[in-house]
This record gives C-alpha cells, structure tokens and sequence, in this order.
C-alpha cells in the first residue's frame, strides 16, 4: 500500500474514532472511565485501519 493511501486510511480512522468517542462520550458518559474511552478509541483506530488494509 502506498504511503498516500496509508494517510487517507489514518486520517479517516482517526475522524471516524473521533466522532464515535465523542458519541459514546455523551451516551455513555457515566458508566465509561477516561481510560475505558482511551481503550475505545485505540480500538476503533485499529479496526479501521485494519479493515481498510484489507479492502485495499
């Protein structure tokens, strides 16, 4: 993979982790830790990315 295609990858992971720990954030704002919200959001990049490699 490219490295231009590796950035497009990263930038949309990145936004779309963004904007789910930011929904879950106020949804789930009480039961989840700062720490569990980090955990997310090091999951959802990671998901992204990796699926995003394999469609490529």
């Amino acid at each position: 993979m490219c490295m231009q295609c590796v950035t497009g990858v990263a930038v949309a992971a990145t936004a779309s982790a963004t904007g789910l720990r930011a929904w879950l954030g106020t949804r789930r704002g009480r039961s989840l830790s700062p720490r569990m919200l980090r955990l997310v959001t090091a999951v959802i990049i990671t998901a992204g990315v990796v699926v995003a490699g394999l469609q490529v």
